[in-house]
């Protein structure tokens, strides 16, 4: 069995994998809002959108896409935001296939981040859709 990993796109070290993948289907790793500055949108609905803008470019760099994602996982600090999070995540993947998804509350997490998504996915080879 052969597992490719990727890196995330701004080289920053860190103890883990962006991606692993393997027979076809990739594994990300969790997805926040930051952008490549470490700064992160206000308001839920700005993290949702740089939330899967980073998702895309992770599931880009292992040969796949928003339209093969086969489960999302998301974590929320506050499900009093889950409407306002399920809009945005509605508008954002319009034109997709909507994957089975999770949504849970957690605790917190660091600075002002609301949201992460980890997400499995097919390769574009492993499948159509």
């Amino acid at each position: 069995m052969t597992i490719q990993r990727t890196q995330f796109a701004d080289g920053k070290p860190r103890p883990y994998a962006a991606s692993a993948s393997t027979g076809g289907i990739v594994f990300l790793c969790g997805q926040i809002p930051s952008y490549e500055d470490g700064t992160v949108p206000e308001g839920i609905a700005a993290q949702v959108d740089q939330t899967f803008n980073n998702m895309e470019a992770v599931l880009h760099e292992a040969g796949s896409s928003l339209s093969y994602l086969l489960k999302l996982t998301v974590y929320l600090v506050d499900l009093d935001e889950f409407d306002q999070y399920n809009a945005a995540y509605l508008t954002r993947l319009t034109g997709f296939p909507l994957p089975p998804r999770t949504t849970v509350e957690v605790a917190r997490f660091r600075g002002k981040k609301r949201i992460e998504i980890d997400a499995v996915a097919a390769t574009h080879t492993s499948l159509t859709v």
